[in-house]
């Protein structure tokens, strides 16, 4: 039981770190003393670098898609459901700022990274399949979308939220920009 609470401790400081100070500005040192861990204790737990920031990717991908599955989950019809995830996303971007610049350094690291490469490959197919299914699958698109597969349509719903997202964490103008997720709406038009 102590060594699952001590990966468990190093993995939040991990993600802490990571999520305050980037990827590339973060020492496996630092993680240790967040941790108040040994460093020897990072390698025999995670064996290196990658296979932490790895197991930092995945605990951040399970929350991730466990709480968009429940926004999606919220609403009966389809625009009820994309509202509930463009508030979804807005809260996240203005209350927890630190997953997006995560989500969006270890996205940088999988352009280079085929482990990385792989997780975040998944992540974004997993978000695309849970919009496709539980938003577009039994809607009626507006007219400007009808010619376009449901998965088409999620990815672009997707992108659209990323790219948002990139722009609320670099403009200080933030809740402008975060009026543009309102936008996503059109498609039901």
């Amino acid at each position: 039981m102590e060594g699952k609470n001590q990966s468990q401790r190093i993995l939040n400081a991990a993600y802490k770190c990571i999520s305050t100070k980037g990827y590339a500005n973060v020492s496996l040192r630092d993680i240790a003393e967040e941790a108040g861990v040994v460093l020897s204790q990072l390698h025999y737990y995670f064996g290196s670098k990658e296979g932490l920031f790895t197991e930092v990717i995945k605990m951040m991908i399970n929350k991730y898609l466990k709480e968009i599955n429940e926004a999606l989950s919220m609403g009966e019809t389809a625009k009820d459901k994309m509202l509930s995830l463009v508030n979804f996303f807005k809260d996240l971007l203005k209350n927890n700022p630190g997953l997006f610049k995560l989500l969006y350094d270890f996205t940088g690291l999988a352009m280079w990274s085929s482990s990385f490469n792989s997780l975040l490959k998944d992540l974004f197919n997993d978000l695309s399949k849970m919009i496709e299914e539980k938003i577009l699958s039994n809607s009626a698109l507006g007219e400007n979308f009808r010619n376009y597969s449901p998965r088409a349509v999620a990815r672009m719903i997707l992108g659209a939220m990323f790219g948002t997202g990139i722009q609320v964490i670099l403009d200080s103008n933030e809740n402008e920009i975060l009026d543009a997720l309102n936008a996503i709406q059109i498609i039901f038009e």
